[in-house]
């Protein structure tokens, strides 16, 4: 088994305080049920350049406590995140959630999560997605490499998700 390096818990207030955070905050042309069904279905993100793949291994139904693999940059990372927060609200057609990344394949983050949150909007949804990191204190001066190269890999992200949500069917 490959080591891992574990990394510190967080909660909601993580979003708000971190180190380093990218926030995508987009309309997307598909209803909010639509949008939340393809980022909470099995490999999601397939998508993404920068992600390999990302397996639920929790049985659905997921909530709170589920628990997922993502693989990233070709397979050379892999994280293991726990979901803390999962909220669903079919009938106001809201939908949120957020998980901590508990252990990584490499070195060198204290904590890391994603927030996703997804509403209606005047045409299809509006997409909230909030990466936040933090590094070691001792890390002190990668963070300012760490900043922007993060910031290329989440507007990769970014832009292959609108991508991908622009070629589906639209909401009506």
């Amino acid at each position: 088994m490959a080591r891992t390096y574990p990394l510190e818990t967080i909660d909601i207030d993580f979003f708000d305080t971190a180190q380093i955070t990218y926030r995508i905050d987009a309309r997307i042309p598909v209803s909010p049920a639509r949008a939340w069904a393809e980022l909470t279905r099995q490999n999601t993100l397939d998508w993404c350049r920068a992600i390999t793949s990302i397996e639920f291994t929790s049985p659905a139904p997921y909530g709170v406590g589920t628990t997922r693999t993502a693989k990233l940059a070709k397979g050379l990372t892999t994280l293991h995140e726990h979901f803390f927060l999962w909220e669903e609200d079919a009938d106001a057609e809201r939908y949120r959630n957020a998980f901590g990344v508990l252990d990584a394949s490499v070195p060198g983050t204290k904590r890391f999560g994603e927030y996703t949150e997804i509403q209606p909007a005047d045409v299809g949804s509006r997409l909230i997605w909030t990466f936040a990191l933090e590094l070691p204190s001792k890390a002190k001066a990668v963070t300012a490499f760490s900043g922007p190269t993060a910031s290329t890999v989440f507007k990769t992200v970014e832009a292959d998700t609108l991508a991908h949500f622009a070629h589906l069917e639209p909401a009506r």
